[in-house]
């Protein structure tokens, strides 16, 4: 082997090893953001739900149904208001972001429909009455008379291949064949 392989092999190792001790260090990493996170969540729970303990007469049951409901209507308060803070907030993010492309000039243009209006509407709708002038455009074309020349003409009188062939079949079309070559 050369000095340049062996580089480039001892290059290519090292990445390796980097590679494997990073991919070490995020797994002991990620390990340890999910334990903090279970932590959390079990000291959270220790505070805001101590353990239940059912009491034995119905007066105690009735109490504690009682602040159990009381603690619900609570949470419910909460949620609509983050629900109002949210829909309120969705709504200035729709406003900002519309300001936005008002300011920056793109506008989402609306799909045009193709609408038919001849050239004497369009001047009535932009001039309004003063409009006097037709602008018939088809009545300023030229008509150009086209003349019939001998070839046309010829060809008219052959008429269609097909009923030649119709004509000359069968046995009538030869009688006719030998009658018109006789004459």
């Amino acid at each position: 082997m050369s000095d340049e392989e062996k580089r480039k092999r001892a290059i290519t190792a090292r990445r390796q090893h980097l590679k494997s001790v990073m991919l070490q260090i995020a797994a002991t990493l990620l390990e340890k953001e999910t334990a903090a996170k279970e932590a959390e969540k079990a000291n959270y729970l220790a505070e805001h739900c101590p353990p239940l303990s059912l009491p034995h007469s119905m007066q105690e049951l009735q109490e504690l149904c009682k602040k159990l409901h009381a603690k619900v209507e609570v949470v419910d308060e909460e949620r609509y208001d983050t629900e109002s803070k949210l829909q309120k907030t969705t709504k200035e993010l729709e406003d900002l972001s519309q300001k936005l492309f008002d300011l920056r000039g793109k506008f989402k243009r609306p799909p045009l429909r193709r609408v038919r209006m001849s050239a004497d509407a369009m001047l009535r709708a932009l001039l309004g009455s003063k409009h006097k002038v037709c602008m018939d455009l088809r009545a300023n074309l030229k008509q150009v008379k086209k003349e019939d020349t001998e070839k046309e003409k010829d060809l008219r009188d052959v008429g269609d291949w097909r009923k030649n062939i119709e004509e000359k079949s069968g046995m009538e079309g030869r009688k006719k064949m030998f009658e018109t070559s006789e004459s």
